[in-house]
């Protein structure tokens, strides 16, 4: 017999009604979604903590590569959360053309970009450092800024700007 109480174990009501305890996956999901709550346009990303913050509750615990960018207007302010590209458990294929596209359609002024590692390690990889530069010089052709690439891996997340790398 299963041993868990009420108040030590997050439940899930399931197609009859009954209440089991929640998988992980169920759990982040849910988080996943309070963020979007949280988060709704028109939200300011004026700091490295609160970008963090969010694309960490976001990206981390998915099983699979996802590139997103976070499209924000002149002041910063969030326009859209849009994960663009799902890839394997280890890279996702991504495509600049697109993702002028998507910041041209939103009117965007400025992008941080985002992808997470499943592997659980956050150093940016050579081929990162290589796909934020195309981004970079794409975006600026239409006169959107790159604030940032937030790479998440697990808890963990590392700003390229931070690192100097931007």
């Amino acid at each position: 017999m299963s041993q868990f109480t009420f108040e030590s174990s997050l439940l899930v009501r399931d197609a009859e009604g009954h209440y089991l305890p929640a998988t992980a996956d169920q759990i982040l999901e849910a988080a996943r979604r309070v963020v979007d709550l949280k988060v709704r346009r028109g939200a300011p990303f004026n700091a490295p903590d609160i970008v963090k913050e969010y694309l960490g509750a976001k990206l981390a615990g998915l099983e699979h590569e996802a590139f997103a960018v976070l499209f924000l207007d002149n002041q910063h302010r969030l326009i859209k959360y849009v994960e663009m590209f799902r890839g394997t458990i280890d890279s996702a294929s991504v495509y600049p053309r697109e993702v002028v596209k998507e910041a041209l359609k939103l009117n965007a002024a400025a992008v941080i970009l985002s992808h997470n590692h499943p592997s659980g390690h956050a150093e940016p990889s050579q081929a990162d450092r290589t796909l934020t530069r195309k981004l970079k010089d794409a975006l600026e052709l239409i006169d959107v800024r790159t604030l940032d690439h937030i790479i998440v891996a697990g808890q963990e997340q590392v700003s390229f700007a931070e690192l100097g790398l931007l």
